[in-house]
């Protein structure tokens, strides 16, 4: 499918009209979906045909001195992935020092364990056995 003659000046017009902070079809964001929808051509017009004038208007939002929406939303997942991250840190610094505290706690026990088990075989000889009493004989009914 080729693209109407008239499409490159479309998204030229849109862009001017966007930068001027004047758009007439979209909200007038720094995007590619903004530049489509007030050039009144497909999105994939900006991604696969005209890709010159996706970065010239790219170039011109930057010269500006403003960021693309598209770059201001990833910095903003970037700064939130780096907070995920150093609370992930920190969380797993506190299960390391969980765990050593366990381990310690873990041989403890262990250790008295060991030592509970060497008294009860110690005193295995302290143990008598209890003779057993005569049974009482047989009752016989008459």
């Amino acid at each position: 499918m080729s693209s109407a003659p008239d499409e490159r000046d479309r998204i030229r017009a849109a862009m001017d009209r966007i930068l001027s902070g004047a758009p007439q079809r979209s909200n007038g964001a720094l995007t590619i979906v903004a530049l489509a929808t007030e050039a009144d051509v497909p999105r994939n017009a900006l991604t696969q045909r005209h890709l010159d004038l996706k970065r010239d208007f790219y170039e011109k939002v930057r010269a500006r001195g403003e960021m693309p929406d598209s770059e201001r939303r990833l910095r903003r997942q970037l700064v939130k992935a780096k907070e995920i991250r150093a609370e992930a840190l920190k969380e797993i610094e506190q299960l390391r020092a969980d765990n050593v505290t366990l381990v310690g706690a873990l041989h403890q026990v262990v250790m008295e364990n060991r030592q509970l088990r060497q008294q009860l075989t110690e005193r295995s000889n302290n143990l008598h056995v209890l003779p057993l009493q005569p049974r009482p004989p047989a009752r016989r009914d008459c």
